[in-house]
């Protein structure tokens, strides 16, 4: 090669590396991507899965949850095994069902003496995170600790019955930034404690708690003078909103402005709500899912505010945003008042996850649970090798990475009276149908299958018409999950009634 020649070459090599590194350039005030990504969890509480306004199923206002689900992918199949709040709640720091990590129903005074609450000692996502130098903040409803007497004093604890307490701070599993509550339902007047605040000492915020939580949200990412976080560390942060918790009617007007007139015919359009009934639960669906969907339209523009807030720092593609629930909510369904039941719109709840650059928007029928969210979010932001080796969920990194991976054939479903760990329901949601087997003692008293297929709205139970598809359910899907989870329910006797 002669000089001309040479040089020639050694200037376009030039040029193309000069090309190639301006186009890898962060934009300006951008930081550079880190080797492990941020976390933002948004995690109303009741809201159900068919409430998003891209599936087309209820008919609610959503335009940043539809973003999301554009710039992500979405779990349309996501279910909470134990659907109500503190189960939910301890699966999804712990990783493991409820009868391993001890919350086998809901933390208040009725069943304290039974040891229902997070355990101290238990490793959760957020103990890995801080041990790996991560700033956390939790913001919010948290409703994993057993009240204790004296109750705080506090509208949702009682002379008969007390659900909120104080998390002490050895309790708060790494969480370093706190600003949270027990359990609280006074929506436009919230109560909180702060990370230094007195059990004795809590306050009162007068305005609707998921537009104070996603202002508090936006001054942790935003982290002005290094107040909330340490700059230099990547950090996780959950915002664990009330709404669209009941009660309903505590929402600003504004949102209920979204569905000026329609009427409740307008909006009832799931066939499974008994629309003309006299009932107490046909009365609630025809008055309060208005309000009801007001809620998810204000927790959505909410979400949208916080979005915003990451892509102003320049964080949006460095974070991995995870929209989701603790349960659903039958509101009126089924002649349900709520959750803690094998309904479709008890169990399923959204699950939209947004990593730009990493994860492909798309919608997948991925069948994950609860406990699968611990390992999945810890593979995924690199410390698959840090995962507890008693987490019982599985890891599908991979599937949402990729869309290949081995896949679960169902889902557990559990209910658990307080005080008998071997009574309640059990049952499994497949791809197709969902079983439930109640039981008092050995005794079964009910059985129930659905086909989800040919009855999405769930309105026949064709257990005794279907007996194969019962005992195969019970034999190749039901069993091995109560064995997995060392369930003492789990007998002999299972047959059908």
């Amino acid at each position: 090669m002669n000089q001309r020649t040479r040089t020639r070459v050694l200037a376009i090599a030039f040029f193309v590396c000069l090309g190639s590194a301006c186009a890898e350039e962060p934009a300006e005030n951008e930081p550079l991507p880190r080797e492990h990504p941020n976390l933002v969890i948004v995690m109303p509480d009741q809201m159900r899965g068919q409430a998003l306004g891209f599936m087309n199923e209820d008919p609610v206002v959503t335009p940043n949850l539809d973003r999301l689900a554009s710039e992500g992918v979405v779990l349309a199949q996501a279910v909470v095994n134990y659907p109500v709040c503190s189960p939910m709640r301890a699966m999804f720091m712990t990783g493991r069902y409820p009868h391993s990590n001890g919350v086998i129903g809901n933390c208040n005074s009725v069943t304290a003496p039974f040891g229902y609450e997070l355990r101290q000692a238990d490793r959760t996502w957020s103990d890995v995170l801080a041990d790996k130098g991560y700033s956390l903040g939790y913001i919010g409803k948290w409703h994993l600790d057993a009240p204790h007497e004296p109750y705080v004093e506090s509208s949702n604890n009682t002379a008969e019955m007390a659900w909120n307490e104080w998390c002490p701070p050895e309790r708060r599993h790494g969480f370093d930034s706190w600003y949270a509550y027990g359990t609280y339902d006074q929506h436009t007047r919230p109560m909180y404690w702060a990370a230094d605040t007195p059990r004795d000492e809590a306050f009162y915020v007068d305005q609707w708690g998921p537009e104070h939580e996603a202002d508090r949200a936006i001054a942790y990412i935003q982290n002005e003078g290094g107040d909330f976080r340490d700059a230099d560390q990547p950090f996780a942060l959950v915002v664990a909103m009330n709404p669209p918790h009941m009660p309903y009617d505590l929402v600003p007007e504004k949102y209920v402005a979204y569905y000026d007139g329609k009427t409740y015919r307008d909006l009832l359009v799931r066939p499974n709500v008994d629309v003309d009934g006299d009932s107490p639960m046909s009365e609630l669906a025809r008055t309060q899912t208005k309000n009801y969907f007001a809620m998810v339209t204000g927790v959505d523009e909410q979400l949208g505010r916080i979005l915003e807030a990451l892509e102003e720092e320049g964080l949006a593609n460095d974070t991995i945003v995870l929209f989701t629930s603790d349960h659903g909510n039958c509101l009126g369904t089924h002649g349900q008042i709520s959750k803690n039941n094998h309904y479709e719109e008890s169990m399923r709840v959204p699950f939209l996850v947004r990593w730009p650059g990493r994860i492909e928007p798309r919608h997948d029928d991925l069948l994950i649970s609860t406990p699968d969210i611990f390992p999945t979010l810890l593979d995924l932001m690199g410390f698959a090798e840090d995962i507890p080796a008693e987490v019982e969920g599985a890891s599908y990194a991979s599937i949402l990475l990729t869309g290949e991976g081995e896949r679960p054939t169902s889902q557990l479903y559990l209910w658990v009276p307080p005080g008998e760990p071997a009574g309640g329901r059990r049952g499994v949601r497949t791809r197709r149908y969902t079983l439930m087997i109640e039981k008092t003692s050995d005794r079964v008293t009910e059985t129930t299958l659905h086909d989800n297929k040919e009855d999405p709205y769930q309105l026949r139970n064709i257990a005794d018409e279907s007996p194969d598809v019962v005992e195969r359910l019970i034999e190749e899907e039901l069993t091995p999950w109560l064995e997995k989870t060392n369930d003492p329910w789990l007998t002999e006797s299972l047959e059908p009634i």
